[in-house]
């Protein structure tokens, strides 16, 4: 995996923890104001960094392939298959 790749896929990671951490928290504190800001800031961020990983990359899941003419989830090297 290119250093482009690997640095998307880490902000990704990164973001999606913290979405996932905040989540857990709004769960059982609704009324956070700072928190649900917080919610939103890192999932903008992850949205941010998927588009620009599939931009360059290819789909990171099976609904981003939007290729109506042929089914082309397969046709590119996946990310942990090395070279992107």
């Amino acid at each position: 995996m290119n250093e482009t790749a690997r640095a998307l896929m880490k902000r990704i990671d990164e973001a999606s923890f913290a979405m996932d951490d905040v989540i857990l928290y709004l769960d059982t504190h609704p009324d956070d104001r700072q928190a649900l800001e917080f919610y939103r800031t890192v999932t903008a961020m992850r949205r941010e960094a998927v588009k620009a990983y599939e931009d360059a990359f290819g789909p990171l899941s099976i609904d981003a392939s939007e290729n109506p003419q042929q089914w082309d989830w397969i046709t590119r090297s996946w990310p942990w298959e090395g070279e992107v």
